[in-house]
């Protein structure tokens, strides 16, 4: 019954093209259609059906580790229909749960919309390349397209480190191993230190979340391989500041150093209502480390970084109020939706 339930409701959503269905006792069901919430039906969720529904998705093997931590990420699939990440977690005695649905299909660069020189960052051999953003910006989602672009044209092997795993990949050209992080290894900073034993090309860490992953990164990229992360900031300068705060103040001189040398690229992105209220459209801040931005990170002056994206759109690195005022000017957003962005960079 619980799963006959939550399958109907995904399906029903998935054919309004949600990209989030939420599920919280006392309320009926909650789709984020095009960025905003609306209630399907009034069927309110009770608490029972809310703690059956956990109990038939979570995997028993870690049922006990969401009792204890009250919260959990999983995927769950729905054939036919779409994949979903699922956080349950418990609030007021009873259990929530929030969906965020998968493409059935990794998309392409072009399909998102996406500047083409991410693919141009894609054939990087080594170093380090960022993709940052708040919660549901589409970040998975935009390095699945880089990885599809490697997987395509190059042979390469690639592991990926994510909780939980999305986008499900075929073997292109390149071999792709994807590892779930709570199933196949504990921890991103586990996985990240035994991918560098396991010959890869290109790593994939779904999130820098604490010092050992980001500072196992750093060492990944600094011998010889191509690594890809988020991060939940909003800018190639507080991007750069993020990591360099992470670390002793001791370590900052040093990590500013590596920085300069490993980083290749930083990619900030929002997704902004389009102005037909049909879909979303991806606005992005791309920063190409060069020798006047690495000159900048090593000297402790990263807030001067916006001046050098600015000087240099001819190797394709753009500020986000550009990218908006090009989303305005074509049609796709409306005034009201890019004034926050356009009057925060002046």
């Amino acid at each position: 019954m619980p799963t006959t339930y939550i399958d109907q409701i995904l399906t029903a959503g998935s054919k309004l093209n949600v990209s989030d269905v939420h599920l919280t006792a006392g309320i009926p069901p909650i789709f984020r259609i095009n960025g905003e919430l609306q209630q399907y039906g009034d069927q309110i969720v009770t608490p029972e059906q809310s703690q059956e529904i956990s109990k038939a998705l979570i995997p028993e093997k870690v049922w006990e580790t969401f009792t204890t931590k009250g919260e959990m990420d999983y995927s769950y699939s729905l054939p036919g229909v779409a994949r979903f990440r699922v956080n349950s977690f418990q609030q007021r005695g009873s259990v929530s749960h929030a969906f965020r649905a998968i493409s059935a299909g990794v998309p392409t660069v072009e399909q998102l919309k996406m500047p083409l020189i991410l693919k141009d960052l894609a054939e990087t051999h080594q170093g380090l390349i960022l993709v940052t953003g708040p919660t549901g910006s589409g970040k998975s989602t935009t390095l699945a397209a880089m990885i599809r672009h490697i997987n395509e044209t190059m042979a390469k092997h690639i592991i990926t480190l994510e909780d939980p795993i999305e986008y499900l990949y075929k073997h292109g050209t390149s071999i792709i191993n994807q590892r779930e992080v709570g199933f196949d290894t504990n921890s991103f900073s586990n996985g990240l230190r035994a991918a560098l034993r396991q010959d890869p090309d290109v790593i994939l860490v779904g999130e820098m979340r604490d010092l050992e992953t980001i500072m196992t990164a750093i060492t990944a990229a600094e011998t010889g391989h191509l690594v890809m992360a988020t991060l939940h900031t909003s800018s190639a300068a507080s991007t750069i500041e993020r990591i360099i705060d992470v670390f002793p103040s001791g370590q900052q001189a040093q990590i500013r150093t590596q920085l300069g040398g490993i980083l290749k690229a930083v990619v900030s992105q929002r997704l902004l209502p389009t102005a037909d209220g049909k879909g979303r459209a991806a606005a992005t801040e791309i920063m190409i480390n060069n020798t006047a931005i690495a000159n900048l990170i090593r000297t402790e002056k990263v807030h001067q970084i916006p001046n050098v994206i600015l000087t240099n759109r001819a190797s394709g690195m753009h500020m986000m109020s550009t990218s908006v005022q090009e989303l305005l000017i074509s049609g796709k957003i409306s005034r009201q939706v890019a004034q926050p962005y356009l009057k925060a960079e002046g």
